[in-house]
């Protein structure tokens, strides 16, 4: 089982969406529910707008994606750990997790 501990505080999380996805309006509810039990950065990318492009020729296709990292890190990378289209809330825990100790 994992534990929030305060290093999780560092965590961030990254959403690659798009508009008109329903797996990515899932996708934000379940971050949504994980954000009510554990505190942690968020942004929000959609890859289809204008200067999104890096991310639009990694994620077009395969929206949702989640990037979890520390959020140390400036900016994310398609280094970051992820999990991609559908998830739940206890494999989002699990990820920050391992976030938390790499």
């Amino acid at each position: 089982m994992f534990r929030a501990s305060s290093r999780l505080l560092e965590c961030r999380i990254t959403l690659f969406t798009r508009a008109n996805c329903s797996l990515c309006d899932t996708a934000k509810a379940v971050v949504g529910d994980v954000k009510q039990k554990i505190p942690f950065t968020y942004q929000e990318i959609n890859v289809m707008e204008p200067g999104q492009e890096k991310w639009k020729s990694v994620y077009e296709f395969d929206t949702p994606v989640i990037h979890v990292e520390k959020s140390e890190a400036r900016e994310t990378t398609t280094s970051a750990l992820k999990l991609m289209h559908r998830f739940n809330k206890d494999e989002v825990m699990k990820i920050m997790d391992e976030a938390e100790r790499s």
